[in-house]
């Protein structure tokens, strides 16, 4: 016996293998060879094959060659062999492999081209995102939360909010995400928010020629500060569209001064965002804005698939958030010694940052592509099959049929090679049990981690919101189809949890994930859940390390206050830190002496001592800036003598906004100062600029305390002034440089252990 495709053939097989047939005729008629050959197929004594899908034993015999035989033709050639008819498939092919009757398939050339195409695409448009931010703002690459939330501390950086720095930004995202890296655009939406809020702030750009005189009353660090806030709030109701959410995430994770007023601000802020994306999109409903009115932004409308909870419930969702906070840990911990690693590519030029761009894009687009092209097709649930179509979720999220034939889907397609967006709708939808096996989850899982963690870092605006939803909600899910039986909770409800204890492990924010996440799924039964795996998660993964961002803004060396103390100064006090020698500045100086000093140092601040003839006693008189100066030398309010000339003198040449901060653009130097030898010699008053009340310490008071009242008010120098009298009226300055743990563990290497 010979079985087809699995048995070798008989003897009597092979030998009729070794027939010919003679060529036929060329002048046949069509009509003639047909009839032929029916009338050879009728006299054939051959029965029919069995179905290959039953897989029956077939006798040798039902192996044989078809001989046409031509007539006066001449010659033996092998025309085709007999392999017999099979009236129940007309479209696979069957072939003597060996000694084997095998199918035959044909190599999809197409797709080889479509492939190329695909890593083609892709890699122009990370290129092109990559020379955007390595050559015109290396400022716009990665999220810009960690900038956002370390301008809001108080470190003014440079070019983070510049003109330059939004249009790289939202170019670079439209390109990022079209090169279908795994990242977001919510980070960079806060971001650009920010920007937005800056520019206005500083009433435009004067670089640019766009600049608003009315805008000028914004033109303060305090004014600008909250701006700032605002416009981050505003970027998370853009990308998440929750304006609740976007001001919990302001006031709990990008502020570090949060005051009565500035609630309001923020809500009416997002409220506004959210109202004119709710106008836009349903503007867009027509199809007109491609994806942008078809489901672009992510929404959840999920229904509830739970309305109690039981112990064992409870349970397995707090195994969950202990898993993310786990994985939210690791993920910290790669993601720090990837970037460590970058850094040494990205010192080497910006061509190096494109090179690492595009190799990252032709990894991604490697797995995008190619894990969908090793899964197989999965047929359509039962209620669907009479229709030939698959299920969709939601308006735009679908099922793709990759290489699939109708009636089936490619399960590793439908989250691979989808948006981002309808990605998530799939991995939240609902009583959908069946339609994603563990092996693809947990190959979408492991893609999507990786990718993610390598993506971050490269010169492309990136967000993590997204790849740690999708790594969440794909693990969730997972989790789910192997402990959602004994518990009855909904697999979709499992990848929400887990896209919950993800964020949570990783970013360590709770209030405002959880509202977003509500505000998201449409859904306040689900609430008392997330709070439970965003508590869990975020307390285990705070064991290990820090969150996300809090790690980018250390490694990028910017010199962020942190809320607790830190140990090494509770055995310090405040004279202990400063550092020397300390310049000040008289009442009424010499120009040459002003200018001399701020040549020859870098120092931002300068104590003013009120000294003879207009004092008995030397004493503090307040503080100075830099900026201030330049723009009181500029103003040339000189005098030949030592002498007093008051604020009217001084306001009647300049006026109370020519003392603002330059916003992104360059603000005076002393370069600048094209001075003569006469007006060096000159004095010039400083009680104008003066700030009359600056904070003070007493030099004995804890560096602790310090730093504590240094970050809560919001200060750029804290004066030290001595505990004992008759000794010079100011000790020295604090700044935050030396409240950094850095500085003081290197003033005291062999005296403080944390």
């Amino acid at each position: 016996m010979a079985r087809l495709c699995c048995e070798p053939a008989t003897i009597e097989a092979a030998q009729i293998i070794t027939e010919v047939t003679t060529r036929r005729r060329e002048s046949r008629t069509t009509t003639t060879t047909t009839m032929a050959a029916t009338e050879v197929e009728s006299a054939s004594p051959t029965p029919l094959a069995t179905p290959m899908s039953a897989m029956t034993p077939a006798s040798a015999r039902s192996v044989r060659w078809e001989m046409d035989l031509e007539e006066g033709g001449g010659g033996g050639e092998l025309e085709r062999p007999l392999l017999h008819r099979r009236g129940t498939n007309t479209t696979s092919q069957m072939a003597v492999v060996g000694a084997n009757v095998c199918p035959i398939e044909s190599l999809d050339y197409e797709y080889k081209v479509a492939f190329l195409w695909y890593i083609s695409c892709n890699a122009a448009l990370a290129a092109t995102a990559a020379a955007l931010c390595a050559y015109i703002s290396p400022a716009a690459a990665g999220s810009g939360i960690p900038e956002v939330k370390a301008y809001l501390n108080g470190v003014d950086a440079p070019s983070i909010l510049a003109p330059g720095t939004l249009f790289v930004k939202i170019v670079g995202s439209v390109l990022g995400v079209s090169a279908g890296f795994v990242l977001g655009k919510e980070g960079p939406m806060v971001h650009t928010g920010s920007c937005v809020a800056s520019l206005l702030g500083q009433g435009g750009s004067t670089k640019y020629g766009l600049t608003w005189r009315w805008l000028r009353y914004f033109k303060n660090d305090l004014d600008r500060r909250d701006l700032i806030t605002c416009g981050a709030a505003a970027g998370v109701t853009a990308a998440f569209r929750a304006p609740v959410g976007g001001v919990l995430f302001a006031l709990e994770e990008a502020t570090s001064w949060w005051r009565s007023a500035l609630l309001w601000r923020t809500f009416s802020t997002t409220a506004v965002a959210a109202m004119v994306l709710r106008s836009l999109i349903e503007y867009c409903r027509s199809g007109n804005c491609g994806l942008f009115g078809n489901g672009g932004l992510i929404m959840f409308d999920v229904s509830s698939q739970v309305t109690s909870y039981t112990a064992m419930d409870l349970a397995v969702v707090a195994l969950l958030g202990v898993l993310g906070g786990l994985l939210g840990a690791l993920f910290n911990f790669l993601l720090d010694r990837i970037l460590r690693t970058y850094s040494y590519i990205n010192e080497k030029g910006a061509p190096w940052k494109i090179v690492l761009t595009v190799a990252i894009s032709l990894v991604t687009s490697c797995c995008s592509f190619g894990l969908p092209w090793m899964t197989t097709c999965t047929p359509c649930p039962p209620e669907f099959s009479a229709s030939g179509r698959c299920p969709t979720i939601g308006r735009s999220g679908n099922f793709k049929a990759f290489r699939c034939p109708p009636g089936q889907y490619n399960a590793m397609a439908s989250i691979f090679l989808n948006t981002n967006d309808d990605a998530i709708r799939n991995l939240f939808s609902g009583g959908t049990y069946n339609e994603f096996g563990v092996s693809t989850l947990l190959t979408f899982f492991a893609a999507v981690y990786s990718l993610g963690l390598v993506t971050y870092g490269v010169a492309v605006p990136s967000g993590l919101f997204i790849p740690v939803i999708l790594s969440g909600a794909s693990f969730g899910r997972l989790l789910g189809m192997l402990f959602g039986a004994p518990t009855g909770l909904d697999t979709g409800l499992f990848a929400l949890l887990g896209a919950a204890s993800f964020l949570g492990g990783t970013m360590r924010m709770t209030v405002s994930v959880c509202v977003i996440l509500l505000e998201l799924t449409n859904d306040l039964v689900l609430l008392p859940l997330i709070m439970l795996v965003l508590l869990i998660s975020k307390t285990v993964a705070d064991c290990f390390n820090k969150g996300v961002y809090d790690q980018i803004v250390r490694m990028k060396g910017l010199p962020y206050l942190e809320v607790h103390r830190e140990p090494c100064m509770r055995s310090l006090v405040a004279g202990d830190v400063v550092s020397g020698p300390l310049i000040t500045f008289s009442t009424v100086e010499r120009v040459g002496t002003v200018v001399d000093t701020l040549r020859r140092t870098s120092h931002n601040g300068f104590p003013v001592i009120e000294d003879q003839p207009f004092a008995p006693a030397p004493e503090l008189c307040g503080l100075v800036l830099r900026s201030h100066l330049l723009v009181l030398l500029q103003s040339r309010t000189f005098t030949s003598g030592r002498v007093k000339t008051g604020a009217a003198e001084v306001f009647r040449k300049l006026a109370p906004f020519d003392f603002a901060k330059a916003g992104s653009g360059k603000g005076l130097t002393v370069d600048d100062m094209d001075l003569t030898e006469e007006e060096m010699d000159m004095y010039v008053d400083l009680h104008p600029i003066t700030n009359r009340s600056p904070y003070t310490v007493v030099e004995n008071m804890s560096l602790a305390k310090a730093a504590v009242l240094f970050r809560e008010l919001g200060l750029r120098h804290m004066c030290v002034v001595p505990r004992t009298p008759g000794r010079p009226p100011v000790v020295g300055i604090l700044t935050r440089h030396d409240f950094m743990p850095e500085y003081i563990r290197g003033l005291y290497p062999n005296v403080l252990r944390e």
